[in-house]
Protein backbone atom coordinates (compact mmCIF):
# COMPACT_ATOMS: atom_id res chain seq x y z
CA UNK A 1 0.00 0.00 0.00
CA UNK A 2 1.35 3.68 -0.81
CA UNK A 3 2.62 5.20 1.59
CA UNK A 4 3.18 8.75 -0.19
CA UNK A 5 0.12 11.51 0.15
CA UNK A 6 -3.00 11.80 -2.60
CA UNK A 7 -2.51 15.67 -4.28
CA UNK A 8 0.62 16.68 -2.25
CA UNK A 9 3.68 17.68 -4.38
CA UNK A 10 6.70 18.13 -3.01
CA UNK A 11 9.00 20.43 -4.77
CA UNK A 12 12.72 20.52 -3.72
CA UNK A 13 15.08 23.42 -5.45
CA UNK A 14 18.49 23.02 -5.14
CA UNK A 15 21.25 26.04 -6.08
CA UNK A 16 20.42 29.91 -6.54
CA UNK A 17 17.92 32.41 -6.04
CA UNK A 18 17.17 32.35 -10.04
CA UNK A 19 16.36 28.91 -9.77
CA UNK A 20 14.01 29.78 -6.31
CA UNK A 21 11.66 32.19 -8.30
CA UNK A 22 10.95 28.74 -10.92
CA UNK A 23 10.34 26.56 -8.23
CA UNK A 24 8.25 29.84 -7.54
CA UNK A 25 6.24 29.94 -10.34
CA UNK A 26 5.59 26.36 -10.47
CA UNK A 27 4.11 26.15 -7.29
CA UNK A 28 1.52 29.24 -8.13
CA UNK A 29 0.66 26.81 -11.04
CA UNK A 30 0.07 23.98 -9.42
CA UNK A 31 -1.56 25.16 -6.49
CA UNK A 32 -4.22 26.96 -9.29
CA UNK A 33 -4.56 23.40 -10.64
CA UNK A 34 -5.31 22.37 -7.09
CA UNK A 35 -2.43 20.26 -5.28
CA UNK A 36 -1.14 21.06 -2.16
CA UNK A 37 1.83 21.87 -2.81
CA UNK A 38 5.14 21.93 0.13
CA UNK A 39 8.47 23.41 -1.00
CA UNK A 40 11.91 22.13 0.76
CA UNK A 41 9.65 20.24 3.48
CA UNK A 42 11.59 17.79 6.12
CA UNK A 43 8.75 15.30 5.54
CA UNK A 44 8.70 14.57 1.96
CA UNK A 45 5.55 12.09 1.21
CA UNK A 46 3.98 13.91 -1.81
CA UNK A 47 2.63 11.87 -4.96
CA UNK A 48 4.75 13.27 -7.19
CA UNK A 49 8.18 15.17 -5.95
CA UNK A 50 9.59 17.83 -8.59
CA UNK A 51 13.58 18.25 -7.90
CA UNK A 52 14.71 21.80 -9.53
CA UNK A 53 17.98 20.90 -10.01
CA UNK A 54 21.80 23.30 -10.32
CA UNK A 55 24.32 22.41 -12.76
CA UNK A 56 26.95 24.91 -11.99
CA UNK A 57 29.44 23.56 -10.25
CA UNK A 58 30.53 20.34 -9.29
CA UNK A 59 29.89 20.56 -6.16
CA UNK A 60 26.09 21.70 -6.53
CA UNK A 61 25.81 18.83 -9.59
CA UNK A 62 26.74 15.94 -6.90
CA UNK A 63 24.37 17.44 -4.54
CA UNK A 64 21.54 17.51 -6.96
CA UNK A 65 22.18 13.93 -8.04
CA UNK A 66 22.53 13.03 -4.36
CA UNK A 67 18.82 13.95 -4.34
CA UNK A 68 17.49 12.31 -7.06
CA UNK A 69 18.85 8.87 -5.99
CA UNK A 70 17.31 9.54 -2.33
CA UNK A 71 14.48 10.45 -3.42
CA UNK A 72 14.34 7.12 -6.23
CA UNK A 73 14.98 5.13 -2.95
CA UNK A 74 11.95 6.58 -1.09
CA UNK A 75 10.35 6.04 -4.95
CA UNK A 76 10.99 2.28 -4.68
CA UNK A 77 10.10 2.24 -0.63
CA UNK A 78 7.11 3.63 -1.71
CA UNK A 79 7.09 6.81 0.61
CA UNK A 80 6.76 8.81 -2.46
CA UNK A 81 5.07 8.62 -5.86
CA UNK A 82 6.40 9.70 -8.87
CA UNK A 83 10.01 11.44 -9.09
CA UNK A 84 10.52 14.66 -11.70
CA UNK A 85 13.61 16.39 -11.90
CA UNK A 86 13.86 19.40 -13.51
CA UNK A 87 16.37 22.87 -14.17
CA UNK A 88 19.93 23.03 -14.79
CA UNK A 89 21.36 20.18 -14.33
CA UNK A 90 18.90 18.22 -16.93
CA UNK A 91 19.12 21.13 -19.56
CA UNK A 92 22.60 20.29 -19.85
CA UNK A 93 22.77 16.63 -19.24
CA UNK A 94 19.65 15.66 -20.01
CA UNK A 95 21.08 12.66 -21.82
CA UNK A 96 23.14 11.32 -19.36
CA UNK A 97 20.76 11.45 -16.68
CA UNK A 98 18.10 9.26 -18.79
CA UNK A 99 20.64 6.89 -19.33
CA UNK A 100 22.01 6.76 -15.44
CA UNK A 101 18.73 7.25 -13.82
CA UNK A 102 15.97 5.77 -15.47
CA UNK A 103 13.52 5.19 -12.61
CA UNK A 104 13.04 8.79 -12.79
CA UNK A 105 9.20 9.19 -14.08
CA UNK A 106 9.83 12.30 -16.11
CA UNK A 107 12.83 14.84 -16.56
CA UNK A 108 12.29 18.66 -17.80
CA UNK A 109 15.13 21.30 -18.50
CA UNK A 110 15.15 24.72 -17.42
CA UNK A 111 13.08 26.17 -19.61
CA UNK A 112 10.42 23.93 -20.75
CA UNK A 113 8.96 23.28 -16.63
CA UNK A 114 5.40 24.25 -18.06
CA UNK A 115 4.90 21.22 -19.68
CA UNK A 116 5.04 19.35 -16.43
CA UNK A 117 1.41 21.86 -15.98
CA UNK A 118 0.55 20.70 -19.31
CA UNK A 119 0.49 17.16 -18.06
CA UNK A 120 -0.48 17.70 -15.22
CA UNK A 121 -3.76 19.91 -16.22
CA UNK A 122 -4.37 16.51 -18.63
CA UNK A 123 -4.54 14.50 -15.73
CA UNK A 124 -6.56 16.91 -13.33
CA UNK A 125 -8.64 18.02 -16.16
CA UNK A 126 -8.74 21.65 -14.67
CA UNK A 127 -6.93 24.28 -17.07
CA UNK A 128 -4.17 26.58 -15.73
CA UNK A 129 -5.09 29.98 -16.03
CA UNK A 130 -2.52 33.04 -14.65
CA UNK A 131 -0.46 35.46 -15.16
CA UNK A 132 3.23 34.61 -16.64
CA UNK A 133 5.06 36.18 -13.63
CA UNK A 134 2.99 34.90 -10.75
CA UNK A 135 4.26 32.97 -7.99
CA UNK A 136 4.02 31.08 -4.49
CA UNK A 137 6.79 32.83 -2.28
CA UNK A 138 8.60 30.54 -0.50
CA UNK A 139 11.11 33.52 1.06
CA UNK A 140 9.58 35.14 3.98
CA UNK A 141 6.54 37.23 3.36
CA UNK A 142 8.11 40.83 3.37
CA UNK A 143 10.94 39.78 1.02
CA UNK A 144 11.28 38.61 -2.57
CA UNK A 145 13.63 38.04 -5.43
CA UNK A 146 13.14 39.55 -8.87
CA UNK A 147 14.66 37.86 -11.74
CA UNK A 148 15.15 40.62 -14.55
CA UNK A 149 16.42 38.54 -16.92
CA UNK A 150 17.74 34.81 -17.80
CA UNK A 151 21.45 33.85 -19.54
CA UNK A 152 24.80 35.82 -20.56
CA UNK A 153 26.36 36.93 -23.55
CA UNK A 154 29.97 37.39 -21.49
CA UNK A 155 31.26 33.82 -21.94
CA UNK A 156 34.15 34.53 -19.73
CA UNK A 157 36.40 30.77 -19.69
CA UNK A 158 35.75 29.06 -16.84
CA UNK A 159 31.35 29.54 -16.64
CA UNK A 160 28.96 27.31 -17.68
CA UNK A 161 26.10 29.45 -17.31
CA UNK A 162 25.94 30.52 -20.76
CA UNK A 163 26.07 26.30 -22.37
CA UNK A 164 23.09 26.08 -19.43
CA UNK A 165 20.99 29.29 -19.94
CA UNK A 166 21.93 30.32 -23.61
CA UNK A 167 21.76 34.06 -24.48
CA UNK A 168 21.16 36.95 -22.36
CA UNK A 169 17.05 37.78 -22.57
CA UNK A 170 15.83 40.55 -20.42
CA UNK A 171 12.11 40.80 -19.24
CA UNK A 172 10.02 43.96 -20.25
CA UNK A 173 9.73 46.45 -18.18
CA UNK A 174 6.28 46.83 -18.23
CA UNK A 175 5.80 42.75 -17.00
CA UNK A 176 8.11 43.70 -14.20
CA UNK A 177 6.36 46.32 -13.24
CA UNK A 178 3.13 44.63 -12.67
CA UNK A 179 4.83 41.52 -10.68
CA UNK A 180 6.45 44.01 -7.94
CA UNK A 181 2.92 45.49 -7.82
CA UNK A 182 1.50 42.42 -7.24
CA UNK A 183 3.94 41.78 -4.77
CA UNK A 184 3.48 45.02 -3.08
CA UNK A 185 -0.19 43.94 -2.14
CA UNK A 186 0.88 41.27 -0.95
CA UNK A 187 2.48 42.72 1.61
CA UNK A 188 6.39 42.78 0.27
CA UNK A 189 8.68 45.64 0.89
CA UNK A 190 12.01 44.40 0.05
CA UNK A 191 12.94 43.54 -3.46
CA UNK A 192 16.45 41.97 -4.54
CA UNK A 193 17.01 42.39 -7.89
CA UNK A 194 18.63 39.23 -9.87
CA UNK A 195 20.07 38.14 -13.23
CA UNK A 196 23.37 36.83 -14.40
CA UNK A 197 24.53 39.81 -15.68
CA UNK A 198 22.31 43.04 -14.38
CA UNK A 199 24.37 45.02 -16.32
CA UNK A 200 23.64 44.02 -19.55
CA UNK A 201 19.22 44.51 -18.95
CA UNK A 202 17.43 45.98 -21.76
CA UNK A 203 20.36 45.50 -24.40
CA UNK A 204 18.48 43.04 -26.28
CA UNK A 205 14.87 44.01 -25.92
CA UNK A 206 15.63 47.97 -26.66
CA UNK A 207 18.63 47.91 -27.71
CA UNK A 208 20.12 49.89 -25.06
CA UNK A 209 20.78 49.61 -21.54
CA UNK A 210 17.96 50.08 -19.46
CA UNK A 211 18.82 49.14 -15.81
CA UNK A 212 18.29 52.81 -14.81
CA UNK A 213 14.81 52.95 -15.98
CA UNK A 214 14.11 49.85 -14.63
CA UNK A 215 15.09 50.87 -10.79
CA UNK A 216 13.83 53.87 -11.11
CA UNK A 217 10.50 52.87 -12.03
CA UNK A 218 10.12 50.29 -9.22
CA UNK A 219 11.40 52.71 -6.84
CA UNK A 220 8.50 54.61 -7.86
CA UNK A 221 6.11 52.11 -6.50
CA UNK A 222 4.14 52.94 -3.38
CA UNK A 223 5.53 50.18 -0.43
CA UNK A 224 8.36 49.59 -2.15
CA UNK A 225 10.91 50.43 1.01
CA UNK A 226 13.97 48.42 -0.37
CA UNK A 227 15.45 47.58 -3.61
CA UNK A 228 19.02 45.67 -4.21
CA UNK A 229 20.79 44.75 -7.07
CA UNK A 230 22.67 41.70 -7.44
CA UNK A 231 25.32 40.59 -10.06
CA UNK A 232 26.34 43.52 -12.21
CA UNK A 233 29.54 42.84 -14.54
CA UNK A 234 32.23 45.39 -14.27
CA UNK A 235 32.31 45.69 -18.35
CA UNK A 236 29.71 47.96 -20.00
CA UNK A 237 28.16 48.97 -16.47
CA UNK A 238 25.49 51.10 -16.52
CA UNK A 239 26.29 54.35 -14.56
CA UNK A 240 23.16 55.83 -14.40
CA UNK A 241 21.83 53.37 -12.41
CA UNK A 242 23.80 55.02 -9.64
CA UNK A 243 22.42 58.01 -10.15
CA UNK A 244 18.79 56.21 -9.56
CA UNK A 245 20.65 54.90 -6.29
CA UNK A 246 21.81 58.77 -5.01
CA UNK A 247 17.77 59.64 -6.04
CA UNK A 248 15.75 57.40 -4.38
CA UNK A 249 16.47 55.97 -0.59
CA UNK A 250 14.56 53.03 -1.32
CA UNK A 251 17.20 52.11 -3.55
CA UNK A 252 19.64 50.19 -1.09
CA UNK A 253 23.45 51.50 -1.06
CA UNK A 254 24.58 48.26 -2.04
CA UNK A 255 26.23 46.43 -5.34
CA UNK A 256 27.23 43.32 -5.62
CA UNK A 257 29.33 43.61 -8.43
CA UNK A 258 31.56 39.82 -9.17
CA UNK A 259 35.25 40.56 -10.46
CA UNK A 260 36.62 37.46 -9.97
CA UNK A 261 40.68 38.35 -10.42
CA UNK A 262 42.57 41.31 -10.25
CA UNK A 263 45.97 40.23 -12.62
CA UNK A 264 46.21 41.08 -16.12
CA UNK A 265 47.46 37.41 -17.04
CA UNK A 266 44.64 35.74 -14.94
CA UNK A 267 41.63 38.27 -16.48
CA UNK A 268 43.17 37.31 -19.70
CA UNK A 269 43.11 33.65 -19.24
CA UNK A 270 39.42 33.98 -17.84
CA UNK A 271 38.44 36.21 -20.80
CA UNK A 272 37.08 38.77 -18.07
CA UNK A 273 37.22 41.86 -20.82
CA UNK A 274 38.77 43.68 -18.52
CA UNK A 275 42.03 44.70 -16.98
CA UNK A 276 43.55 45.69 -13.68
CA UNK A 277 43.75 49.22 -14.14
CA UNK A 278 40.33 49.46 -15.72
CA UNK A 279 38.78 47.62 -12.95
CA UNK A 280 40.24 50.04 -10.37
CA UNK A 281 38.49 52.61 -12.16
CA UNK A 282 34.98 50.91 -12.52
CA UNK A 283 34.88 50.78 -8.24
CA UNK A 284 36.91 54.07 -7.78
CA UNK A 285 34.26 55.70 -9.78
CA UNK A 286 31.48 53.52 -8.01
CA UNK A 287 32.68 54.90 -4.41
CA UNK A 288 32.96 58.53 -6.00
CA UNK A 289 29.55 58.74 -7.37
CA UNK A 290 28.03 56.73 -4.32
CA UNK A 291 29.88 57.48 -1.54
CA UNK A 292 28.17 55.30 1.25
CA UNK A 293 27.80 52.66 -0.98
CA UNK A 294 28.64 49.10 0.23
CA UNK A 295 30.47 46.54 -2.41
CA UNK A 296 29.52 43.13 -2.17
CA UNK A 297 32.20 41.42 -5.06
CA UNK A 298 32.80 37.36 -5.87
CA UNK A 299 36.88 36.23 -6.36
CA UNK A 300 38.20 32.86 -7.86
CA UNK A 301 41.45 31.34 -6.48
CA UNK A 302 43.61 28.66 -8.43
CA UNK A 303 42.39 29.35 -12.00
CA UNK A 304 45.09 28.51 -14.44
CA UNK A 305 48.10 31.09 -14.85
CA UNK A 306 47.55 32.19 -11.21
CA UNK A 307 51.35 31.72 -10.13
CA UNK A 308 51.98 33.52 -6.58
CA UNK A 309 52.86 36.69 -8.18
CA UNK A 310 49.25 36.79 -9.76
CA UNK A 311 47.97 35.57 -6.16
CA UNK A 312 49.84 37.96 -4.54
CA UNK A 313 48.52 40.82 -6.42
CA UNK A 314 45.12 39.24 -5.66
CA UNK A 315 46.00 39.77 -2.12
CA UNK A 316 46.99 43.35 -2.55
CA UNK A 317 44.39 44.04 -4.10
CA UNK A 318 42.15 42.94 -1.38
CA UNK A 319 44.13 44.51 1.19
CA UNK A 320 43.80 47.95 -0.78
CA UNK A 321 39.91 47.72 -1.62
CA UNK A 322 38.75 47.04 1.75
CA UNK A 323 35.68 45.16 -0.25
CA UNK A 324 32.56 45.31 2.21
CA UNK A 325 31.42 42.02 1.63
CA UNK A 326 33.04 39.21 -0.33
CA UNK A 327 32.66 35.56 -1.15
CA UNK A 328 35.68 33.45 -2.84
CA UNK A 329 35.97 30.22 -4.48
CA UNK A 330 38.75 27.90 -5.32
CA UNK A 331 38.28 27.29 -9.67
CA UNK A 332 37.19 23.76 -10.01
CA UNK A 333 37.17 22.66 -14.06
CA UNK A 334 33.54 22.74 -15.97
CA UNK A 335 32.22 20.80 -18.72
CA UNK A 336 32.99 22.22 -22.22
CA UNK A 337 33.88 25.55 -21.13
CA UNK A 338 36.61 27.01 -22.72
CA UNK A 339 39.46 26.87 -19.96
CA UNK A 340 38.08 23.33 -19.66
CA UNK A 341 39.23 23.03 -23.53
CA UNK A 342 42.22 24.98 -23.62
CA UNK A 343 43.87 25.24 -20.10
CA UNK A 344 45.82 23.05 -18.12
CA UNK A 345 44.15 22.80 -14.51
CA UNK A 346 47.79 22.16 -12.95
CA UNK A 347 47.39 23.81 -9.67
CA UNK A 348 47.00 21.25 -7.19
CA UNK A 349 43.73 21.48 -5.13
CA UNK A 350 45.48 21.78 -1.36
CA UNK A 351 47.42 24.97 -3.21
CA UNK A 352 43.81 26.16 -4.00
CA UNK A 353 42.40 25.38 -0.23
CA UNK A 354 45.35 26.82 1.06
CA UNK A 355 44.86 30.58 -1.34
CA UNK A 356 41.52 30.29 -0.66
CA UNK A 357 41.77 29.95 3.44
CA UNK A 358 44.60 32.68 3.57
CA UNK A 359 42.37 35.41 1.28
CA UNK A 360 39.47 34.65 3.19
CA UNK A 361 41.16 35.32 6.64
CA UNK A 362 42.78 38.30 5.04
CA UNK A 363 38.96 39.45 3.92
CA UNK A 364 37.60 38.58 7.77
CA UNK A 365 40.41 41.14 9.15
CA UNK A 366 38.88 43.99 6.96
CA UNK A 367 35.45 42.41 7.73
CA UNK A 368 36.09 43.49 11.33
CA UNK A 369 37.35 46.63 10.98
CA UNK A 370 35.37 48.04 9.04
CA UNK A 371 32.56 46.80 11.37
CA UNK A 372 34.15 48.05 14.33
CA UNK A 373 33.99 51.51 12.31
CA UNK A 374 30.02 51.29 12.31
CA UNK A 375 29.89 51.25 16.21
CA UNK A 376 27.26 53.95 17.12
CA UNK A 377 26.39 54.54 14.24
CA UNK A 378 22.39 54.80 13.74
CA UNK A 379 21.16 52.12 11.23
CA UNK A 380 17.29 50.94 9.93
CA UNK A 381 17.41 47.08 10.55
CA UNK A 382 14.43 44.52 8.55
CA UNK A 383 13.63 42.03 11.32
CA UNK A 384 13.92 38.38 10.43
CA UNK A 385 13.23 36.33 12.94
CA UNK A 386 13.37 36.48 16.61
CA UNK A 387 15.19 33.75 19.02
CA UNK A 388 14.67 33.87 21.93
CA UNK A 389 14.98 37.45 23.60
CA UNK A 390 16.59 38.66 20.32
CA UNK A 391 15.57 40.29 17.14
CA UNK A 392 18.06 39.03 14.43
CA UNK A 393 17.80 41.30 11.17
CA UNK A 394 19.87 43.37 8.69
CA UNK A 395 20.52 46.70 7.17
CA UNK A 396 20.20 48.29 3.51
CA UNK A 397 23.74 46.91 3.12
CA UNK A 398 22.75 43.35 3.69
CA UNK A 399 21.25 40.90 1.48
CA UNK A 400 19.28 37.71 3.21
CA UNK A 401 21.17 34.77 3.58
CA UNK A 402 24.52 36.02 2.38
CA UNK A 403 25.60 39.27 4.32
CA UNK A 404 25.90 40.35 7.74
CA UNK A 405 22.66 39.65 10.59
CA UNK A 406 22.56 42.26 13.64
CA UNK A 407 21.59 40.88 17.00
CA UNK A 408 19.44 43.48 18.73
CA UNK A 409 18.12 42.48 22.63
CA UNK A 410 14.20 42.94 22.79
CA UNK A 411 12.98 45.37 25.26
CA UNK A 412 9.60 46.57 26.04
CA UNK A 413 8.76 47.14 22.03
CA UNK A 414 6.93 44.77 20.37
CA UNK A 415 8.13 44.22 16.92
CA UNK A 416 7.51 41.39 14.84
CA UNK A 417 9.54 39.85 11.28
CA UNK A 418 9.16 41.51 8.55
CA UNK A 419 9.26 45.20 10.91
CA UNK A 420 11.84 47.92 10.35
CA UNK A 421 13.31 49.26 13.13
CA UNK A 422 16.09 51.67 14.19
CA UNK A 423 19.04 50.38 16.20
CA UNK A 424 22.47 51.76 17.47
CA UNK A 425 25.26 49.74 16.61
CA UNK A 426 26.95 48.30 19.98
CA UNK A 427 29.53 45.90 19.42
CA UNK A 428 31.29 44.34 16.11
CA UNK A 429 32.47 40.99 14.70
CA UNK A 430 33.47 39.78 11.92
CA UNK A 431 30.45 38.69 9.93
CA UNK A 432 27.52 39.74 12.35
CA UNK A 433 26.93 43.08 14.50
CA UNK A 434 25.15 43.55 17.78
CA UNK A 435 22.78 46.96 18.33
CA UNK A 436 20.25 48.68 20.44
CA UNK A 437 16.63 49.39 19.40
CA UNK A 438 17.33 53.75 19.41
Amino acid sequence: MAKFKKNRIDIITMGCSKNLVDSEQLIKRLESIGYNVFHDSDNVIGEIVIVNTCGFIGDAKEESINMILELLEAKKEKRIGRVFVMGCLTERYLSDLKDELPDVDRFYGKFDWNQIIELLSKEKQIKCEINAWERTLTTPPYSAYIKISEGCNRFCAYCAIPIITGRHKSRPIEEIEAEVKDLVSKGVKEFNIIAQDLSAYGSDLYGKLMLSELIEKIALIEGVEWIRLHYAYPVDFPWEVLDVMNRHDNVCKYLDIALQHISDPVLKNMQRRITKVETLEVINRIRRIVPDIKLRTTLMVGFPGEGEDEFNELIEFVKEIKFDRMGAFAYCEEDDTWAQKNLEDSIPQEIKQERLDQLMEIQEEISLSLNTQMIGHNVKVLIDRIEGNEYIGRTQWDSPEVDLEIHIPIDDTDYSEGDFINVTLTKAYPYELEGKIC
